[in-house]
């Protein structure tokens, strides 16, 4: 089962919310996921984003692979370098 970490699309049309979650890389981008471990909110001034640290390393040591757009969000908060 090959893992990812991506990000989940919520809220209202023209009012994105995304939550981070990990999911087999074959379920649809808002369908089934094994873990959420934070969010993004791409509104404010600056953006707000919050993932639980432990997790994410956690599914990155055990072979996770995070989208490009959640390496970037990871790389911001300093979880990875």
């Amino acid at each position: 089962m090959a893992v990812k970490i991506r990000l989940r699309r919520m809220g209202a049309k023209k009012a994105p919310f995304y939550r981070v979650v990990v999911a087999d890389s074959r379920s649809p981008r808002d369908g089934k996921f094994i873990e959420e471990i934070g969010y993004y909110n791409p509104i404010p001034d600056p953006a707000e984003i919050k993932i639980d640290a432990e997790k994410a390393k956690k599914w990155l040591a055990n072979g996770a692979q995070p989208s490009d757009t959640v390496k970037s969000l990871l790389k911001k908060t300093g979880i990875i370098e």
